[in-house]
């Protein structure tokens, strides 16, 4: 096998190989191998027929075919041994001259990792937001917690914003039932846009026993897009009661015996909030800044893959929830375009994000040990609701471990850089590294919390 490589841009290279006919003959043979014991042939025992009669009845352009996509992988392999090419993700193959008996001609053309020059982490200052914690923060945590042990009580007249109604919804479009168009009994926030479109515009002077009917458009089902009439009955309408703000509420809704007891609680929750906020912007702004300044180039034949699993994963998510791509854009009022658009700008800094940690990781030759990836593999177990072996041995079989063991590795770098930065609040003040270390792991926690 000869190979040359030619260097396309930072990011890409074409690997032209030529592989003597005498090299393919390994491949050749198993490619008869593999087809004698696929085909039937009368007089023949299956594994057991002549490559002149697979010539004949399979044809020998089948089987050269066969031999060469078993070939072309290997062979680039090789190459890339011998060049030593950083590659990333898949190659582009073209066969560019291949005859019965001569040389194998191909092209491979492949994204690579590119050059890049590390910026000093000491010299990386980053800023962030000072830590204010105002009352009105607080007053919103109590509300939100009042809110939940809130009751409903019935109430003899019309329904407003935020009382709860009992209705029934029955929709019909030109006269025919809407496929699961109706509900009975169903209990609704007045002004809550959780249901129809249109609907909380009707209820609000409503009373106990009133009906009335308006239209909509409907989003999904047999009838997306068209006008329905739908006809709601009020059945009961029921007034939200909070509790009063005093220590018994404090008791009532806390193990706290006092308000005040309860507010400095729910301060220091706060803080700690809004801490893992400024760990999560400096770490941003920190990347954001070593990409710039390493100017790094994003390959890309690898966000063209990254822009394909982001879309499936949202499709495939949209699908778990009952709803299709085409809703979901309708619901946020954008197009195809504009979504792909987006996905691209996030894969694009993604990747460079991802070559910058695996440089950073390379320079500092961080390793990653058997317990921390053994970590990784559990964490994501449980998150899959998988036992880990099994998630493992999928991994495996996927070729997806090696994926995820870069994600550790890169994890490690990314934590090289959060000790190693300069972090200050707007107000100059430094953001020490204990409280680096406090937040990290509250971020950790946020993010296990998250993930569920």
């Amino acid at each position: 096998m000869k190979s040359t490589v030619e260097t396309l841009s930072p990011t890409r290279v074409r690997l032209a190989i030529e592989v003597p006919f005498v090299e393919l003959e390994p491949s050749l043979k198993k490619a008869y191998r593999e087809i004698a014991s696929q085909v039937s042939i009368p007089g023949f025992r299956r594994g057991k027929v002549p490559a002149a009669v697979i010539d004949q009845r399979v044809g020998r352009g089948t089987v050269l075919n066969e031999a060469v996509q078993e070939a072309i992988p290997e062979n680039i392999l090789a190459a890339v041994r011998e060049h030593d090419v950083k590659t990333l993700g898949r190659p582009e193959v073209e066969i560019t001259e291949f005859n019965d008996g001569d040389a194998l001609k191909f092209t491979a053309e492949v994204d690579v990792r590119p050059e890049i020059t590390l910026p000093d982490l000491s010299a990386v200052e980053v800023t962030v937001d000072e830590l204010q914690i105002d009352e009105g923060d607080i007053d919103t945590q109590v509300a939100s917690l009042r809110e939940r042990f809130a009751t409903l009580k019935t109430v003899e007249r019309a329904a407003q914003e935020g009382d709860f109604v009992q209705l029934d919804l029955a929709a019909t479009v030109d006269g025919e039932e809407v496929p699961g168009g109706s509900a009975t009994n169903i209990s609704h926030e007045v002004g809550s846009k959780q249901l129809l479109p249109g609907l909380d515009e009707v209820l609000v002077g409503l009373s106990a026993g009133d009906a009335t009917t308006f239209q909509t458009q409907l989003v999904g089902g047999d009838f997306a897009g068209r006008e329905a009439d739908v006809s709601v009955t009020v059945r009961t309408v029921k007034e939200k009661e909070l509790p009063p703000l005093d220590d018994d509420f404090a008791q009532l809704a806390s193990e706290f015996d006092t308000l005040d007891e309860l507010r400095g609680d729910l301060r220091e929750r706060v803080g700690k909030s809004k801490k893992v906020e400024q760990i999560y912007a400096a770490r941003d702004r920190a990347l954001e800044q070593m990409v710039a300044a390493a100017d790094v180039p994003a390959p890309e034949g690898v966000v063209r893959e990254e822009v394909e699993h982001r879309k499936q994963a949202m499709v495939d998510q949209l699908e778990r929830i009952g709803a299709s791509l085409e809703e979901y854009l309708a619901s946020e009022e954008k197009t195809e375009e504009q979504i792909d658009a987006e996905l691209k700008d996030a894969a694009t800094e993604g990747v460079k994000i991802q070559l910058l940690l695996d440089t950073l990781a390379d320079a500092e030759q961080v390793q990653v040990s058997d317990d921390e990836f053994g970590h990784e593999i559990v964490h994501r177990a449980q998150r899959a609701g998988m036992a880990p072996q099994q998630y493992y041995d999928q991994l495996v079989r996927s070729g997806a471990a090696g994926a995820v063991f870069g994600d550790v590795r890169r994890g490690k770098a990314l934590a090289m850089v959060m000790e190693r930065i300069k972090i200050t609040d707007s107000a100059g003040n430094p953001i020490s590294l204990d409280e680096l270390r406090a937040a990290s792991d509250e971020e950790h926690d946020h993010q296990h919390d998250h993930e569920h």
